[in-house]
């Protein structure tokens, strides 16, 4: 499984690399406004990134791989997890959308559908990549996958504060994820009155996306915390792990997009909801180490 979908990845994401360089050098861009140095510089930020995912593809399914340091892994992974398992779950549609989007900008017919490479690219590294990760991390890193959820303590652990610091981050991921699915629902309440008829299906989907995702985020936090709610460990764990990478990489991005002062909600509220995603996503993370931490020293009896 490590071999065949480490491959897959790195051939799935090739034509997604490809694009995003000849964009980032001007070339065969769809409209004139992706012409802008602002969309040529967050086109190459992404072809490093899809460059980074072939890299990683290769580490999951060669020998060399298991021996990169843990930090060099995991943290594009957690980030590349964000980014890439939410979009899989809405290409069918975000695809679509995006052709429609291009075609009212302008952009000539065959350019249109370079979204159809696009998305076959991100569909193909959304499905390899992490069964790819989850034998890798299997054979490296079992202690993250597989177990029950309760294991017993080991003096020095750190569940108290893990404890006070998942509550905290809960209680701000549910109120995201209820502000998110609010506007993505229609509710007006932080949107600009004049700009209610520019919220298309893009921007409904992804903001509930993300609204749904910190309220997985924040059961998957108290389940690893606590230890209820899951027997198994690894259903909690991939929900904290995702949704951790979601909030970070999408609010990031959303932060830092050219286009963002486009959006539709106030300014205040914009910058809030994206600057609190990105505290909330690394918070998440540091609790998920501390978990980790403590559940690999009981796990191989260290004391």
């Amino acid at each position: 499984m490590r071999i065949v979908c480490g491959y897959g990845a790195a051939i799935a994401v090739t034509p997604y690399l490809l694009i995003k360089i000849a964009w980032s050098f001007g070339l065969f861009i769809p409209t004139e406004q992706m012409g802008d140095t602002s969309w040529r510089m967050i086109n190459a930020s992404t072809a490093v990134l899809a460059a980074v995912g072939i890299l990683l593809a290769m580490a999951f399914c060669r020998p060399w791989g298991e021996r990169l340091p843990a930090w060099l892994v995991s943290l594009p992974v957690w980030v590349g997890t964000g980014l890439l398992v939410p979009m899989l779950l809405l290409a069918p549609v975000l695809g679509p959308a995006a052709m429609t989007l291009d075609k009212e900008a302008g952009a000539a017919e065959f350019w249109a559908y370079e979204q159809i490479f696009v998305m076959v690219s991100l569909v193909g590294i959304g499905i390899c990549l992490p069964l790819a990760l989850a034998g890798y991390a299997k054979a490296r890193w079992p202690e993250a996958l597989g177990g029950p959820t309760d294991y017993e303590e080991l003096p020095g652990h750190t569940r108290q504060l893990q404890n006070t610091l998942a509550r905290i981050v809960a209680a701000g991921c549910i109120l995201l994820g209820i502000i998110k699915v609010f506007w993505a629902a229609g509710g007006t309440f932080g949107i600009v009155p004049d700009m209610l008829n520019d919220r298309d299906v893009w921007w409904h989907l992804l903001t509930l996306s993300t609204g749904v995702w910190a309220f997985v985020g924040a059961w998957g936090l108290l389940v690893l915390t606590s230890r209820r709610g899951s027997r198994r460990f690894l259903p909690p764990m991939a929900a904290a792990w995702i949704s951790s990478g979601m909030l970070f990489s999408y609010n990031l991005f959303s932060a830092i997009r050219p286009d963002s002062q486009y959006s539709p909600e106030f300014p205040l509220a914009r910058v809030l909801t994206t600057e609190v995603g990105i505290v909330l996503g690394v918070m998440m993370g540091m609790i998920i180490l501390l978990v980790l931490h403590d559940r690999r020293r009981a796990l191989r009896g260290e004391s």
